[in-house]
């Protein structure tokens, strides 16, 4: 039952080239930056990473990124990445954009064991209809678009409505980063790392965690607990220095009344 490594490159060191990997984190919070950078470590390449979003330069998914380990992403949030958006637009990555609360639930399905699920949300766009560009070449032009999904008309309490089709993600690897966490695997996020960690550790069939905070099984009060141990297969602990390190996406400042800065 104790799932403690001795170390975040032991943790990763099965994780081949051309795994799918669940990676937790919302904007800058929440994110495994640690296992992250075990990950650039070890060499791995040809990755497909599922995530919000793709961190920013050299922070988070984006180093690995910047040195072209990752060939394809599911995503719904890509706009603070810089390089992101150069190796999108000049065919050298693969982005399959999914709505926000879509890929959520695409997540929390493929933990669950639920194959499919019909939602409103993209009927009637080309998330529905296909066309939407998943790679493009050098020249700009498209060369893998997204397929048509299966559509459905429901009964409604406001009539009859069209769902669309969309399918599970179950990942080889989940990667997060919780605030707190014991030898069980039972983990505890803090506000906003709570809304993708636990459901990038739902989806993949081996979950590693790195935690702040690394207690003893029993000292997480069961009533607090985001996400059971059994979803998780090992735990890293962080040590003071690397839970500390953590970055600020936008730093915005006003002026206190009577003019000092704040």
């Amino acid at each position: 039952m104790d799932k403690v490594v001795t170390s975040a490159a032991e943790a990763v060191a099965d994780i081949p080239s051309g795994a799918t990997l669940s990676v937790g984190g919302f904007g800058l919070c929440g994110v495994p930056a640690v296992l992250i950078d075990a990950l650039l470590a070890a060499g791995v390449d040809d990755l497909e990473a599922v995530s919000n979003n793709c961190g920013v330069d050299e922070w988070g998914l984006g180093r690995l990124l910047a040195q072209r380990r990752i060939r394809r992403m599911i995503s719904s949030y890509v706009g603070e990445n810089k390089e992101f958006a150069r190796q999108y637009l000049s065919g050298e990555l693969e982005v399959e954009l999914t709505p926000q609360g879509t890929l959520a639930e695409r997540m929390r399905a493929g933990g669950s064991g639920i194959p499919a699920f019909f939602t409103a949300t993209g009927s009637g766009t080309q998330v529905a209809d296909g066309g939407l560009p998943w790679r493009y070449d050098d020249a700009g032009n498209v060369v893998v678009a997204s397929p048509p999904k299966q559509t459905q008309t429901f009964e409604t309490a406001e009539g009859p409505r069209e769902f669309v089709l969309e399918h599970a993600i179950v990942a080889d690897f989940g990667l997060v980063r919780a605030w707190k966490g014991d030898r069980h695997g039972n983990l505890v996020f803090r506000d906003s790392a709570r809304n993708f960690n636990p459901l990038a550790a739902m989806c993949g069939r081996v979950t590693i965690a790195e935690v702040e905070e690394l207690v003893e099984p029993g000292e997480i009060d069961p009533n607090h607990v985001h996400t059971p141990g059994v979803f998780v297969q090992r735990v890293v602990a962080l040590t003071p220095e690397q839970a500390a390190d953590k970055r600020i996406e936008k730093r915005t400042v006003r002026t206190r009344a009577g003019g000092d800065g704040a």
